[in-house]
């Protein structure tokens, strides 16, 4: 494997793309390019930063996109957009699928030997029939449980299958919900924040959940391998919630929360958090979509990956001891972000 060879990395200032990085350097890649916003926050990966070449260029700029794929040989493409609001879909619909089919537009003109793409176990659909999600299971448009972040996962798949049938030689990585150290006021990450908090319910379903760093060792792995049109989910455990609470509890030394959501508490909470976010502007913690998803029970089967590559995912309890951890450490700096590095040290 050449680690000389140039590789793009869109959504590079995410949680995800901060990690894939951050290991790609550590593991010896000396070309690495990266897309940014000019709003786009560095925290994440400010002690990184000089060892990137960034490039302004939105997912949705067909040209800027040209011009940051020349010479490219690798894409990693993690840029998305998550969102359970009414107000996030037609952007979500925007970056999710139409910036994907830009990226593989671009990829297949400019020739990029190999790409991966960050997909989402939301994009292989559930239904009540499948309890136990594999790589197998096909879509279905009827189902109650396809979010509208789902759909738009779907279909940006859909681009990356439609590229690999003109030539790309594409494999895709779908992750259940990524555990990592970050902005502790978004993403997973905010449910250790309010359980810090006090956080008092917890819903009655079951999902899956993995270490950031499982995602990134298996996409580059994903990468060097001579594997393309497939699609691997990246599930290090799959957990009841209230299984998943307690554990980010205990580690934190906070009591965990002890009331189970009924249905009448989520169309409450639900509703009450849409007026909040009409009175602050903000983006509510529970939307219906997330409220009737956290009731659901669902696995995901990790076998396909771990046959594939012998990769082994790290035990759950070790991503949340260490995430809890690194809580603690924020909480002394008024929760700045932090990122959990590849030596398990804090990188502020």
């Amino acid at each position: 494997m050449d680690k000389n060879q140039l590789i793009l990395v869109t959504g590079g200032t995410g949680l995800l793309g901060s990690y894939l990085l951050r290991k790609l350097i550590l593991d010896g890649y000396t070309n690495i390019r990266a897309l940014k916003r000019p709003t786009s926050r560095f925290d994440l990966v400010a002690d990184i930063h000089p060892s990137i070449e960034w490039v302004d260029c939105d997912v949705l700029d067909v040209i800027g996109l040209e011009e940051a794929m020349k010479g490219v040989a690798q894409v990693y493409h993690c840029a998305a957009i998550v969102s359970f609001h009414a107000r996030g879909k037609r952007k979500m619909k925007q970056v999710n699928v139409e910036g994907t089919a830009n990226v593989v537009n671009t990829a297949l003109i400019e020739d990029v030997a190999k790409f991966v793409h960050v997909s989402s176990i939301a994009a292989i659909g559930r239904n009540e029939k499948h309890p136990i999600v594999t790589e197998n299971l096909k879509w279905d448009n009827s189902s109650p449980f396809n979010t509208a972040y789902a759909k738009t996962k779907y279909l940006a798949e859909k681009e990356v299958w439609r590229g690999i049938a003109e030539g790309l030689d594409a494999v895709i990585i779908n992750p259940s919900i990524i555990l990592g150290s970050g902005y502790w006021q978004s993403g997973s990450t905010q449910i250790f924040h309010e359980i810090w908090k006090g956080l008092k319910f917890f819903p009655i379903g079951k999902t899956g959940f993995v270490d950031v760093r499982d995602v990134v060792q298996l996409m580059i792995q994903m990468m060097e391998s001579n594997i393309v049109g497939e699609r691997f989910i990246a599930n290090g455990a799959n957990l009841a919630f209230k299984d998943f609470f307690d554990k980010i509890a205990h580690t934190i030394q906070k009591p965990g929360p002890s009331i189970p959501v009924s249905e009448t508490i989520r169309a409450i909470a639900w509703r009450l958090e849409w007026i909040k976010s009409k009175i602050t502007g903000k983006s509510p913690m529970i939307t219906k979509e997330t409220a009737m998803i956290s009731a659901q029970s669902f696995a995901f089967d990790n076998s396909k990956s771990k046959t594939t590559f012998g990769f082994q995912y790290r035990p759950i309890e070790s991503t949340i001891h260490a995430i809890g951890t690194q809580l603690k450490e924020a909480a002394q700096h008024q929760f700045t972000p932090l990122t959990l590095g590849f030596d398990n040290k804090v990188v502020k």
